[in-house]
């Protein structure tokens, strides 16, 4: 029985990966997602994908570990971040997830588990066929021996799909021209942190895993990437630069200020020791200590849009807003507009409680939502400007556009119904209101055909 348990939780654990952000929360960042965007393009070009249909996000969860979840989407730890020493760790992972979407591997689980489950099955039913026929003891034989048959298929297609994405995600770094030996790095990170946590390196522990273990999948890629032309390739200084920026920032957000002061003290005068101090006074409400670091960084270059953002960010978060509304409406500007540092141009606007600034960030916040109309903050500002300014129906709209994003689907259905009621007929945005009430009635009766196990649409 304890067989069954343990296959049986490998299974459950197979199909959580198909929502496994559901109980955990997304960090949007605009500098990091460009990062991830400029080190990830030439892989999934590599991997004869399409760059606006691929999407690498980040989780805000400090356990080193990356994965893809269905669709076309990677999802990185922040923890991974974290652990890794160089943008050339980072491409090795990506590379890595990458491999599982052009294998279709979240798709093909199911094989994997079906398999397992009809093995364990007809060993169930053997079972009881000896039982009946007397023979208890070979009952529980020959149901043991089935179970462990099942685990071990299922494990064993587990770790064939990952050898497949490792072997994959070393082709894409090829073509893209990086070298392997920062996907070799990590996974050197990896095996000592198995070390450390007393994870068996011998066979027998190894038909327990998922995955390869490590040192196997080191030995292996070692001798694909050393004959690789992009082997001896120096690192991109540009990604390199940006990695350790992105890294610092990350820290400063995340982690505790005295352990973000420990690794970046004060005589660190670094770009990346600067904001990660700057995050970590912010934090601990150092307000002059995180404006002292944030003009450092813009005195470096006075023009970096990031920098100016940190400026603005700490400034409106501790109850400044009008000073903030400079260095974000340069950020914006600096930015084209990038959807989440014009949604924060946009918020410190209306923080202002100032009528005069309400059209500005109508504007701002328009064309946030006109980039990723997927950014619930940016829609919920646009309702208070359209509430303030008494457009009513558009305020519901907005609100009922940030409802669906967050889950909300029964108020985002009696919202977007609301706006309906108040707009003009046949215009986009009664079109809109109409499709927002037609995905949160449908959400909804997905939702409740999952927890009660009967259709119950809405009415």
């Amino acid at each position: 029985m304890r067989l069954i348990a343990r296959l049986l939780a490998i299974l459950a654990a197979a199909m959580l990966a198909a929502q496994p952000v559901a109980a955990q929360s997304i960090l949007r960042d605009a500098e990091t997602e460009a990062f991830l965007d400029e080190i990830s393009a030439p892989l999934i070009a590599a991997a004869g994908l399409e760059p606006e249909n691929v999407d690498v996000v980040l989780v805000n969860d400090r356990s080193i570990n990356a994965f893809v979840a269905g669709g076309q989407i990677v999802y990185i730890h922040s923890g991974l971040i974290e652990a890794a020493d160089s943008a050339e760790e980072v491409q090795g992972v990506i590379a890595h997830e990458l491999g599982h979407i052009t294998g279709g591997h979240i798709l093909r689980y199911g094989e994997g588990a079906a398999s397992a489950t009809k093995i364990s099955l007809l060993s169930v039913l053997a079972g009881i066929g000896a039982a009946l026929a007397g023979a208890g003891e070979a009952a529980m034989g020959v149901m043991a021996l089935g179970q462990q048959a099942a685990l071990g298929q299922f494990l064993s297609f587990s770790r064939t799909q990952e050898s497949s994405a490792d072997f994959a995600g070393a082709e894409y770094l090829s073509k893209a021209g990086v070298s392997g030996r920062g996907s070799l790095t990590f996974f050197g990170k990896l095996l000592n942190q198995e070390y450390r946590y007393g994870y068996s390196q011998s066979d027998e522990a190894g038909f327990y895993r998922t995955h390869p273990l490590s040192g196997d999948r080191i030995a292996a890629l070692r001798e694909v990437y050393e004959k690789d032309p992009a082997w001896d390739r120096p690192p991109n200084a540009r990604n390199q630069a940006n990695f350790d920026r992105v890294k610092a920032k990350l820290t400063g957000y995340i982690a505790k200020p005295s352990a973000t002061l420990r690794d970046y003290p004060e005589t660190d005068q670094s770009i990346p020791a600067l904001y990660a101090r700057a995050y970590a006074y912010h934090q601990n409400a150092r307000v002059d200590r995180a404006l002292d670091a944030a003009d450092a960084l813009i005195a470096t270059s006075p023009d970096d849009p990031y920098f100016l953002e940190l400026k603005g960010q700490v400034l409106l978060e501790s109850g400044r807003p009008g000073e903030a509304l400079d260095p974000l409406r340069r950020a914006t500007a600096l930015t084209n507009s990038e959807p989440l540092i014009a949604s924060m141009f946009g918020h410190a606007l209306i923080a202002t409680e100032d009528p005069a600034n309400y059209e500005e960030a109508e504007r701002v916040l328009r064309a946030a939502v006109g980039r990723d109309r997927r950014n619930p903050f940016a829609w919920y500002q646009l309702g208070m400007v359209y509430a303030a300014r008494g457009d009513t129906a558009r305020a519901r709209l907005a609100t009922a556009e940030q409802q669906v994003m967050s889950g909300q689907y029964a108020l985002a259905l009696r919202s977007a119904q609301a706006a309906e009621g108040g707009l003009e007929r046949g215009t986009p945005d009664w079109i809109r209101a109409q499709d927002i009430g037609m995905q949160a009635r449908a959400l909804l009766e997905r939702q409740c055909e999952m927890e009660r196990g009967r259709n119950c649409a809405p009415r």
